[in-house]
C-alpha cells in the first residue's frame, strides 16, 4: 500500500487547508484510514480516523475545527482543517489500517 499525501503549506492563524491521501494498493472504502501529526520535539499523535463505514473520531485538540472524509471512487482521504493555530504546526501524515504510512505533508501556522 502506497499512500501520497499532500495540500500541507504555509497558511496564517485563523486560516484553513485540506489535505489529500491518495491511497493505491489499499482500498479506502474498506480499510481504517488515519490521519496523525508529530509537531517538532513532540509524539506523533492522532488527529482524525475514518472507519470503512464512515464513522469518525477525532483527537481531543481537534475540537470541531477538522474534518476527515474520503471519496471511494478517487481512493483519496481528505483532513479539512479550519481555525488552524500555531500550535497545529506539524507534519501530518496519512496512515491505512495502523499499518501503512504516507511521507507526510508539512502545515505551518503562522501568527
Amino acid at each position: 500500500v502506497q499512500l501520497q499525501a499532500s495540500g500541507g503549506g504555509l497558511v496564517q492563524a485563523g486560516g484553513s487547508l485540506t489535505l489529500s491521501c491518495a491511497v493505491s494498493g489499499g482500498i479506502v472504502s474498506r480499510d481504517a484510514m488515519f490521519w496523525y501529526r508529530q509537531a517538532p520535539g513532540k509524539q506523533r499523535e492522532l488527529v482524525a480516523v475514518i472507519s470503512p463505514s464512515n464513522t469518525t473520531n477525532y483527537g481531543g485538540f481537534v475540537k470541531g475545527r477538522f474534518t476527515i472524509s474520503k471519496d471511494n471512487e478517487k481512493n483519496t482521504v481528505y483532513l479539512q482543517m479550519n481555525a488552524l493555530t500555531p500550535e497545529d504546526t506539524a507534519v501530518y501524515y496519512c496512515n491505512s489500517q495502523r499499518r501503512w504510512w504516507g511521507q507526510g505533508t508539512l502545515v505551518t501556522v503562522s501568527s
